[in-house]
C-alpha cells in the first residue's frame, strides 16, 4: 500500500520520452500529473500573466541587473533589479512554492522545473532522470514532428538540454543528469516505455510501501 501523500520527479534529457513516461506512470497509479500545466497553476497563484510567466521556464536569469544569493539552489529570497534576473527569480520561487503545495496535497508525477532538489526535504519523494542516446532522442523528435529532419533534431535536443542544465545547475548544487542526482537513471531506448513504466512503478512500490 502506497502512502497518502508522494511525488515522483522526472528529470529528462529533450527527446527522451521522460514526459510520456511521467504521464504513463501516473495514469497507471491513478495519481495527478504536472509538467507545463504547474506553470500554468503557478502562474495563477502568484498573479503572474501567463506568458510573461513561460518566458522563466527554464531559463538561467542574467546575473547583470539583479542580486541573486548564491545559496546554491534554495529558494533565492532577494531580487534587486530591473525586468531581467529578478523576474525570472520571481517565477522560479513561484514555482517552488507550487511544487511544496504539490506536495503536502495529493500523489502526483512533476516533470522537470528541478522539483527533486526543491523538494529534497519532504518524505517519500522518488526522483527518476530519463535519457536516451542522441540519435534515439532525434528519431523521437522528428516522429513527434517537432522538427523535419534528424539533424534539425540533434541540434534542438543539444540546445534544449543545454538550457536545462545551466536552470538546474544554476539553481542547486547538483548535476543535471548526473546519477548521484537520482535514485534512478533510466534509458529509455533499452525498452518500451510501457515496461519501463512497469519496471518504475513495481520501484516506487518497494521504496515506498
Amino acid at each position: 500500500m502506497l502512502p497518502d501523500k508522494y511525488v515522483i520527479t522526472i528529470g529528462r534529457s529533450f527527446g527522451s520520452g521522460g514526459r510520456a513516461l511521467g504521464r504513463m506512470i501516473a495514469e497507471r497509479l491513478g495519481i495527478a500529473f504536472y509538467d507545463k500545466m504547474l506553470l500554468v497553476k503557478a502562474a495563477e497563484k502568484a498573479g503572474y500573466n501567463i506568458e510573461y510567466f513561460e518566458q522563466g521556464d527554464e531559463r538561467v536569469p542574467r546575473i547583470m541587473g539583479s542580486i541573486i544569493p548564491f545559496s546554491m539552489g534554495f529558494y533565492p529570497m532577494s531580487w534587486v533589479g530591473d525586468s531581467t534576473g529578478g523576474n525570472t527569480d520571481r517565477v522560479y520561487k513561484a514555482q517552488c512554492d507550487f511544487i511544496h503545495d504539490l506536495a503536502n496535497g495529493e500523489p502526483c508525477v512533476i516533470v522537470g522545473r528541478s522539483a527533486d532538489y526543491v523538494l529534497r526535504d519532504v518524505d517519500n519523494v522518488v526522483n527518476i532522470f530519463v535519457h536516451a542516446p542522441i540519435d534515439e532522442c532525434a528519431k523521437r523528435i522528428v516522429g513527434r514532428h517537432d522538427t523535419e529532419t534528424l539533424d534539425e533534431a540533434r541540434a534542438l535536443a543539444e540546445r534544449t538540454n543545454k538550457l536545462r542544465a545551466n536552470f538546474y545547475n544554476f539553481y542547486t548544487d547538483k548535476r543535471w543528469g548526473h546519477a548521484t542526482s537520482y535514485d534512478l537513471c533510466i534509458d529509455s531506448s533499452t525498452m518500451p516505455l510501457e515496461k519501463l513504466a512497469d519496471f518504475i512503478i513495481n520501484y516506487i512500490h518497494l521504496r515506498l510501501e
